[in-house]
């Protein structure tokens, strides 16, 4: 187990105008679990693939272990990666998959036998190791890329989207097995995806990357209720928060559709210094159906079991104004009802239109009685 740490990291590809990975600071602790995640281009995977040594650091260090590692070899960096598409040798059984990295290592054949043994029965493959890759299911190939990573015993695993060739159904099983088993070993993983319910859900924390740089880092629930802007307030979350740029009036609040929205103190304080327009955030919990506020007219309403989302639309000065809110699932509304809205106090953000940096949440509800 190891301690992970990019300082002021910088990749760029050869004959690229901008950097994949740009200055990141990321710490990672001795056996946590950190999740880096964003969409296609955000860098996560310049990062992971910088970490075990695939691309050449430009500018900054990369530490394992406090052990600088910047132009180490990747065969020296004592990492165990694990791919999308397995990399399984098909000629080879599973039991001399796993083993393959300790025959590399001239690893004794008894020695070698026992820690294959150990991992087949950690993950469940103890049955299945005379067969070859192509007798296997998608799954089953992913738990024997990660038996030939944990019979190395690394300084840290490095998963790059080790579920996205699964379908839903085994991605959501196979999320839990790894969680559970990184829990069990305590090896200090970095895991890379563009799933963001799949970060949440894994991750102790997550690092949020967008065009190369860091936005956020902080745990799941930090994130949610708390994202420095107004990417990761996009981005996190699903359905994705409700984003609506409105006249930030004076005193800190904004109108919505003639329902005045309370903002909270550094809203005040930014419309004092002269900010017109403020962008409110509010998550689809954080709109409730009303007698009066926000009129809509349902276009679309979907159904989840135990979950119902309403897709509203606004007519309001700009033009059409999209909202997504929580509804009762026994009593959903149909498409084409009419639908008064009023967000919830305390229950939003407000970003800047600009920067995109947040300014503050929405102001608490007032104290009754």
């Amino acid at each position: 187990m190891a301690e992970v740490r990019f300082e002021r990291t910088t990749v760029i590809y050869p004959g690229a105008d901008e950097p994949a990975v740009d200055d990141l600071e990321l710490g990672i602790a001795d056996g946590e679990l950190m999740v880096l995640v964003g969409p296609s281009g955000s860098g996560k995977s310049t990062a992971l693939r910088a970490l075990a040594g695939l691309e050449v650091v430009y500018s900054g260090t990369v530490y394992i272990d406090g052990e600088d590692v910047t132009d180490l070899e990747p065969k020296d960096r004592d990492v165990a990666m694990v791919f999308q598409n397995y990399a399984l040798y098909p000629y080879l059984n599973v039991a001399d998959n796993i083993g393959f990295p300790l025959k590399m290592a001239k690893v004794s054949k008894s020695e070698r036998a026992q820690r294959v043994r150990e991992a087949a029965e950690m993950l469940e493959l103890t049955d299945l190791l005379e067969r070859k890759p192509a007798q296997l299911s998608g799954g089953q190939r992913q738990r024997v890329a990660m038996g030939r990573a944990i019979v190395r015993e690394p300084k840290a695993f490095l998963m790059d989207e080790p579920l996205s060739n699964l379908d839903a159904k085994l991605r959501v099983a196979m999320r839990a097995d790894i969680a559970a088993l990184q829990h069990r070993l305590r090896v200090t993983t970095v895991y890379v995806t563009h799933d963001q319910v799949e970060a949440m859900t894994m991750g102790e924390r997550v690092a949020v990357l967008r065009d190369g740089r860091l936005q956020q880092c902080g745990t799941p629930r930090e994130l949610y209720d708390r994202p420095r802007n107004r990417f990761v307030a996009g981005f996190i979350g699903s359905p994705a928060m409700n984003l609506c740029q409105v006249p930030l009036l004076a005193g800190g609040s904004a109108e919505l559709d003639g329902v005045r929205v309370e903002l909270g103190d550094e809203a005040a304080s930014a419309a004092a210094d002269g900010l017109a327009e403020v962008v409110v955030g509010l998550r689809p919990e954080a709109l409730e159906p009303a007698a009066d506020g926000i009129q809509t007219q349902v276009e679309l309403v979907e159904e989840l079991g135990s979950d119902a989302y309403a897709v509203c639309v606004a007519d309001v000065p700009g033009g059409e104004l999209r909202l997504t809110v929580r509804v009762d699932p026994w009593r959903a509304p149909t498409p084409g009802e009419r639908l008064a809205l009023r967000p919830r106090a305390g229950e939003g953000h407000a970003f800047h239109p600009q920067t995109g940096e947040r300014i503050g949440p929405l102001a608490p509800r007032e104290e009754t009685g």
